[in-house]
């Protein structure tokens, strides 16, 4: 399971961001494409703060759906995976506009 580490990568940013003090809240964004599953992460959040300025704060997952637009027609639609033709044209020239995002996007603190 990767996101457990994913998840202690997090903590690590958090906790070097904080300036010291307890973070109360964490804003976390998981894209679609990422690989991360949020259910993953909410899961192994709890065993990764025992102990950290973290202890207690809550995790707010905003789940990003993937987005791509046809570089042969600029159409722009919702991809389910990776690699899926473009719904108009049938190109597979698609540039991903979102859906790999994995960031922490914000923190609130004491």
């Amino acid at each position: 399971m990767h996101e457990l580490s994913i998840t202690q990568g997090v903590v690590d940013i958090c906790e070097s961001n904080a300036g010291g003090r307890r973070i109360t809240t964490v804003v976390l964004e998981i894209g679609r494409l990422s690989g991360v599953i949020p259910e993953a992460v909410e899961f192994c959040f709890e065993a990764c703060t025992r102990g950290t300025l973290l202890e207690g704060a809550r995790l707010i997952i905003e789940n990003i759906p993937a987005r791509g637009k046809c570089e042969d027609c600029s159409c722009e639609f919702d991809l389910g995976s990776y690699y899926e033709p473009c719904p108009t044209c049938g190109g597979f020239r698609v540039a991903i506009l979102s859906g790999e995002e994995l960031r922490v996007k914000e923190l609130e603190v004491d």
